[in-house]
């Protein structure tokens, strides 16, 4: 899965805002930009280089779940060390796996179907809490 792959993905989601800032691609619910619910990532910076970004083509999906899903990938997060230059497969978020992100380098095979259910699963998530935001 490209990157490019990704990002038509995401964008044939509904209520779907994209915006560019600081090397990374947000996308968000709605568009006051306050529900983002996956974010991906193709440069390390000063503050994000923990996923080693700067090889050629490399990329990292953050992706906004539900606790459940988290807690089910992740039972032990926070007593296990992770090495977030690894491809392919799922890691707690590196800064806001307390807020049940999760993230995957370059997803191929079997996690291409399961990123864009991860994704699926966010975008529902940060659409319900989007509505009952806006919800008169």
């Amino acid at each position: 899965m490209l990157q490019s792959d990704v990002q038509e993905f995401v964008a044939t989601l509904a209520n779907v805002e994209q915006e560019e800032n600081y090397g990374y691609t947000f996308f968000f619910i709605g568009d006051d930009h306050q529900h983002g619910f996956v974010t991906i990532a193709d440069s390390d910076n000063e503050y994000d280089n923990v996923s080693n970004l700067a090889r050629d083509g490399v990329f990292r999906i953050n992706i906004g779940v539900s606790r459940k899903t988290f807690k089910n990938l992740f039972p032990d997060y926070e007593s296990q060390t992770y090495d977030y230059s690894v491809l392919n497969t799922f890691l707690p978020h590196p800064d806001y796996a307390k807020q049940n992100f999760i993230c995957i380098l370059n997803p191929s095979g079997d996690h291409v179907d399961s990123t864009k259910q991860y994704i699926r699963e966010a975008h529902a998530n940060a659409t319900t809490r989007y509505q009952h935001k806006t919800k008169p």
